[in-house]
């Protein structure tokens, strides 16, 4: 094995800070959705949480001496922010007006199977054993359609497939481009994405609510806390210094927090053939993570910049 460089040593905490934040944080974040979007439509809920989020950050940035963007990096920031957050984000949030937060988490844990498949494009086609993974994995994904509800709303199981797509997409992309040194990747990301998810809103014909009730109010101030500021900007940060598949090691952790949470405080019912279907998905995601995982014959750098 390969010693660590002291680079790597020194990042090592915030390494493991930032997997602890993905992994609890995101997990939670899909029952916060489901509580929020009970009083603010789902795109305007999302967008408003980025927008405020990525303001709040960028302002923090530049008074703390950040460089502001290049052209070419807000442009970039607008193309990963659409990606992540109006296709991966915003398929989400609209999914889970019909389908269980459990279940969307579970849904998303094949972005870890998106992004085997398309680190491809960039050179970085899969093992053998990594394509027997996809396959196991893509076959419980059609367990989850045989029944239950995704199979009772084509609306929410197509919004779910366009998230982890596009997230996939826009993650692996965002690799090979050129986007703003540290936290101010996050701060354009966020702000550009977020305006997307508010002018889709106003596309969809989504009213701003005159009043909200506490809890769908406390929900978006979470999401805006803790799945944005913190969660989001802890996953960009991997996906900077770390590999692909440490970055979207997640996928197989939020599912588990996400239907406990589900089932124990909403009351969310999940079939018989839906529990079947956790382990089939989440044990390909572990074994595509595993085998991605290992070092590649080639050295390369993981700094988002290609």
């Amino acid at each position: 094995m390969t010693p660590a460089t002291p680079a790597a040593a020194r990042n090592v905490p915030a390494v493991v800070a930032a997997l602890l934040a993905v992994y609890v944080i995101w997990g939670s974040t899909y029952l916060a959705i489901r509580v929020a979007i009970e009083g603010i439509p789902p795109l305007l809920m999302a967008g408003s949480r980025f927008v405020v989020a990525g303001g709040m950050l960028y302002l923090v940035l530049r008074l703390r001496g950040g460089a502001a963007p290049t052209r070419l990096q807000w442009r970039n920031a607008a193309i990963v922010g659409g990606l992540l957050l109006l296709g991966g984000n915003g398929g989400v949030v609209l999914a889970e007006q019909w389908v269980a937060s459990g279940l969307a988490a579970l849904g998303v844990a094949t972005v870890a199977l998106w992004s085997a498949l398309f680190a491809g494009l960039w050179g970085q086609w899969p093992r053998r054993i990594e394509w027997v993974g996809l396959a196991i994995g893509f076959a419980g994904v059609g367990l989850l359609n045989l029944e239950g509800s995704l199979r009772a709303s084509p609306a929410g199981s197509i919004a779910l497939g366009v998230a982890t797509v596009s997230w996939a997409f826009g993650s692996m992309w965002s690799r090979h481009l050129d986007l703003p040194d540290g936290m101010m990747a996050a701060a354009a990301e966020m702000l550009a994405g977020g305006a997307l998810l508010l002018v889709a809103s106003a596309i969809r014909g989504e009213a701003i609510p005159l009043s909200i009730a506490p809890r769908p109010l406390l929900a978006w101030a979470y999401l805006l806390t803790f799945g944005s500021l913190v969660g989001f900007s802890a996953y960009l940060y991997l996906l900077r210094h770390t590999r692909p598949a440490l970055a979207t090691s997640y996928a197989y952790v939020n599912p588990i927090i996400a239907m406990a949470l589900g089932v124990w405080l909403a009351g969310e019912r999940i079939t018989a053939n839906e529990w079947f279907a956790v382990p089939v998905i989440l044990g390909s995601v572990a074994l595509v993570v595993a085998v991605r995982g290992r070092p590649p014959a080639a050295s390369g750098t993981p700094s988002g910049r290609g």
